[in-house]
């Protein structure tokens, strides 16, 4: 059965169009996901099809009315729960992925203007998702972030379920530097280490470039590990690559 996501937004075809390409339409045509795009506006009375109104107690812009999303949601019954992408939702980062991919499907509602009505926050949706501390014209582009990096957790939806493992936030830290070839190009070569054959030592000196990587541009997520442990300092000291101070530094 294919894991279904639901998304609820004024701009469907928003979703559908990236969704029908590349690894998203791919594990759809393998009926491996299922991404249904709802128009929030089929459920409207008039024939402006009005979704909002202006907010009650006055104020800049418009507010999404609760009477077309509740009947929109209603109509289809979405797989649950319902989240709503937002500000106020937790964070979305690698390990919420994981947690949605866990289940059998989720829902996402896309809001616009200033907001949705509160009701439909409080009453029709099960939660709340951010994908951080921006401000965006709308949720389409927050859900297409929740999709995507859901999704291609899946089994079979990568076709090699080992790469998921050695991707950034897989273990807690930056994915380590990738090469191809040619194994010179204008001057600068490819590591030695990669062209060794020696896989072991390559799964090392990978180690130790993510932490280095990490410890530099993402400590926060070295510290959220608590530290570097003796493992960590080892690896880095085989390569050089541990400092004075014991902490990773670049060669």
């Amino acid at each position: 059965m294919s894991f279904q996501i639901d998304v609820f937004s004024i701009f469907p075809e928003l979703i559908t169009t990236f969704t029908n390409e590349s690894i998203l339409g791919r594990a759809a045509r393998n009926e491996l996901l299922d991404v249904r795009a709802h128009d929030l506006r089929a459920q409207t009375t008039n024939v402006h099809r009005t979704i909002d109104d202006a907010p009650f107690g006055g104020g800049a812009g418009m507010v999404m009315m609760p009477g077309p999303v509740f009947a929109a949601v209603e109509a289809v019954e979405p797989k649950r729960p319902l989240y709503y992408l937002g500000p106020a939702g937790r964070t979305f980062d690698q390990d919420l992925a994981h947690e949605l991919a866990a289940t059998d499907g989720f829902s996402l509602l896309c809001g616009r203007y200033e907001g949705v009505d509160e009701r439909i926050r409080s009453e029709l949706c099960d939660g709340e998702i951010s994908v951080g501390d921006v401000v965006l014209a709308g949720g389409e582009a927050a859900a297409l972030v929740v999709i995507e990096a859901t999704a291609r957790l899946l089994p079979g939806v990568l076709g090699n379920d080992a790469s998921i493992d050695e991707e950034s936030f897989a273990n807690g830290l930056l994915e380590y530097p990738q090469y191809t070839r040619p194994a010179e190009f204008r001057g600068l070569e490819v590591p030695a280490v990669l062209r060794s054959g020696n896989h072991a030592l390559i799964e090392r000196w990978r180690l130790a470039q993510s932490l280095v990587r990490t410890q530099q541009q993402r400590p926060d997520l070295v510290e959220a590990r608590g530290g570097l442990s003796e493992q960590d300092r080892a690896v880095l000291a085989e390569f050089g690559l541990l400092g004075d101070r014991g902490q990773g530094v670049t060669r």
